[in-house]
């Protein structure tokens, strides 16, 4: 495995971060605490959760995946040599069932970090994020930004990290982290930041081969501001696998088994799949080491988050750390993305 530092922190991460939203939905708990053994085992320290997972959000599942790991824990009497991540849902009208309001208030922010410590069975979390903005703004799938004149939401940036900084200073969290943002809520936090509050470590955002609009603005940002980015779906749901292109792909995956996720299933995202496979045919590599190592050689990107349902996916995941794409090949990924530029956003 390799390792690097989570910028603005003194934590020590895994290259690869492991994905747990399956775990309670896809996958029971005897199988998360097979993954949790199995990719420990190959050097991976960094975890990723959230106070929502399992997806597809459901009230009767919500919660499982920071217990499980809880449990586990418990078990292991491992805690500090992890560290691990999660988060607090924002506004969602399918989400009412966590807590009313959805909010980043502070005391909606007490409840979810004392919930989710008690689940997880720990007394602090490294990096706490708010999972997606509260206001008005292109997320999930929502390629331009449209302006709504009469938004009820006002800018609060401040008063959450303010908020944020007095978890901190009672050692409930240890770093604060931004997810599904955009450069706007970034620079925002930056500018609060130098107003006298609390730095940001990260932002966990989707980036993948179907999906690179991050590096437009978002990744100048990261890098001169020195932040961390966390790339989730590095897959494109298992679609970068090429599963799907070959029929491979039983009933029970996820595209198949929740017909709502259809972010990496339109006709240009198809078209450009089969191409980055034809890339991965001609090179002999597995499709999920390119896709894989196509971030992992990222300058801005400090770690993919890999998420499996089986022991299998979880292998060929992290074998993707010792694979190293040539200059003949990312040209020829740059060829593709030119002519099919983030069909998937």
């Amino acid at each position: 495995m390799k390792y690097t530092i989570l910028p603005n922190t003194n934590l020590k991460v895994s290259k690869l971060c492991l994905g747990t939203m399956t775990w309670g939905q896809q996958n029971t708990e005897a199988e998360a605490h097979e993954q949790l053994h199995f990719a420990i085992g190959k050097g991976i320290n960094f975890i990723d959760c959230a106070e929502m997972y399992p997806v597809p959000a459901n009230p009767n599942t919500q919660g499982k995946t920071e217990t499980y790991i809880g449990n586990w824990l418990a078990k292991k009497k491992n805690r500090e040599d992890l560290i691990i991540a999660t988060k607090i849902a924002g506004p969602s009208r399918s989400m009412d069932h966590i807590r009313q309001p959805l909010d980043f208030s502070k005391k909606s922010l007490e409840e979810a970090i004392h919930k989710s410590l008690k689940r997880l069975q720990t007394e602090y979390i490294d990096l706490y994020q708010l999972h997606w903005p509260e206001r008005n703004t292109n997320y999930f799938g929502q390629r331009d930004y449209t302006h709504k004149e009469n938004e009820a939401w006002q800018d609060n940036f401040a008063e959450v990290l303010n908020n944020f900084e007095e978890f901190v200073k009672a050692g409930k969290i240890r770093h604060i982290g931004l997810s599904n943002e955009t450069p706007f809520g970034v620079m925002r936090c930056i500018e609060e930041f130098r107003n006298g509050k609390i730095k940001i470590a990260s932002v966990q955002n989707p980036y993948n081969l179907l999906n690179r609009k991050d590096e437009i603005g978002l990744s100048e940002i990261l890098q001169r501001e020195n932040i961390s980015y966390l790339a989730y779906s590095p897959l494109g749901f298992g679609t970068l696998t090429g599963k799907y292109l070959d029929g491979k792909a039983d009933e029970d995956s996820r595209i198949n088994q929740f017909k709502q996720y259809t972010r990496y299933s339109s006709k240009p995202a198809f078209e450009a799949t089969k191409k980055y496979f034809e890339i991965a045919k001609k090179h002999n590599l597995s499709f999920t080491h390119l896709a894989l190592a196509f971030i992992l050689q990222k300058k801005f990107v400090t770690a993919p988050i890999i998420g499996a349902t089986s022991i299998e996916q979880l292998a060929e995941n992290i074998e993707s750390i010792n694979v190293t794409l040539s200059k003949e090949i990312l040209k020829e990924i740059d060829a593709i993305h030119n002519q099919i530029p983030n069909p998937a956003p």
